[in-house]
């Protein structure tokens, strides 16, 4: 029995990996939509790293200017000089010398797109400018010339009032660009690759007559279950490896401290998708049925899932929604290893599901398993 399984999954495996549209998408696509989603969600930031700004002025701003950057940079920003990036402030000439003659003076806050986040961003912004504007009123209530020492001695005296504040537990910080697209596109390929290539190989090869000479030679049904199975867990793995390679490579992505749950994660995710591949391809009547099934329900998935954005600032019930889908399980507990630094055994009960699921389809397909 074991001969004749590594013997269809060996040739299996070299039959689908010369399949151009498996190569399609199992090498390429990935990679564009990779690029594509995770700039448009972000591109290399980290939710726990300062935001880049981009802060333009002339020389004739004034210290105020400085005040207004260490403001900026105490509202998680770092300041950044580039003409052409998303998010840009720009102080106007005699910055100071107006704000001390009590002139109107207007910033220029521009930032490509509209949401929460560029709300979140207007938000932080104001409060830096009022902080500086608030010292300005202080030091000159105070009689105090306004210089920049005068700003570092005010900094340094106590607060009046104080506000003691503790934490309510751990933050979760969703992931943002690439962080969150490469693992998310990468969960949602490998299922669709599955469910539609592993799925519709099965149809052609019923189809052209190949499971049927398989029922007359010698293997048992179990040996051809369970090669057919392993080739197409073997795809999943060479992609989901692919995946991540290309992730850390092209798009800097930190896959955290527990690689090796990771792994083993993955490699459950690929084993049970790879049978419920098969389970489609067993019970599909053509091989275009099949396809739209495949391909809709794979992307319905992703998208309630969370990988196509962090499930995580979504409504509390479309985060209990996710948990109804494979891709959601696979999303939360890989959250949970990279981005909230969590254990390994945190993510046991999404390994076991996968692997209890991938058993049940296996069984229920052994048992039902059409030659022709």
């Amino acid at each position: 029995m074991l001969k004749n399984t590594l013997f269809l999954i060996t040739h299996d495996l070299s039959y689908l990996l010369r399949r151009r549209e498996m190569l399609l998408w199992t090498f390429v696509m990935p990679v564009v939509f990779f690029y594509f989603i995770g700039s448009i969600a972000g591109g290399f930031a980290r939710m726990d790293e300062p935001d880049p700004i981009a802060v333009s002025s002339s020389p004739d701003s004034g210290f105020l200017k400085d005040q207004l950057i260490q403001r900026l940079e105490q509202r998680h920003y770092s300041v950044i000089q580039n003409d052409n990036y998303f998010r840009q402030l720009r102080i106007p000439a005699h910055f100071t010398a107006d704000v001390l003659a009590g002139r109107p003076v207007k910033l220029d806050f521009l930032r490509r797109g509209s949401g929460v986040y560029t709300d979140d961003d207007r938000l932080r912004i104001n409060r830096a400018v009022n902080t500086v504007l608030a010292d300005v009123v202080t030091l000159s209530s105070q009689g105090i010339a306004l210089t920049p020492e005068a700003f570092a001695d005010l900094a340094k005296r106590p607060r009046a009032i104080t506000v003691d504040a503790t934490t309510a537990g751990k933050r979760r910080i969703p992931p943002v660009g690439f962080e969150q697209a490469v693992p998310g596109i990468m969960v949602m390929f490998t299922m669709q690759v599955l469910l539609t290539v592993g799925g519709v190989s099965l149809s052609a090869e019923r189809r052209g007559g190949i499971l049927r000479r398989l029922a007359s030679s010698p293997m048992s049904r179990a040996s051809v279950v369970l090669g057919k199975w392993g080739a197409r867990v073997l795809v999943g793995f060479i992609q989901i490896l692919f995946a991540m390679a290309t992730g850390t490579l092209l798009f800097k992505v930190h896959w955290g401290d527990h690689l090796g749950a990771i792994l083993l994660l993955l490699a459950a995710y690929a084993s049970f998708t790879a049978a419920l591949g098969l389970l489609l391809g067993n019970v599909a009547h053509n091989e275009g049925q099949l396809i739209g099934i495949a391909v809709i329900s794979s992307n319905v998935m992703a998208a309630l899932g969370g990988c196509w954005w962090p499930i995580e600032i979504a409504p509390p019930f479309a985060q209990k929604l996710a948990l109804f889908f494979p891709t959601g399980w696979a999303m939360d507990a890989l959250h949970k290893l990279m981005s909230f630094g969590e254990s390994p055994a945190a993510v046991i009960p999404h390994i076991a599901a996968f692997i209890a699921l991938a058993l049940i389809a296996g069984y229920t397909l052994a048992r039902t398993f059409r030659f022709q």
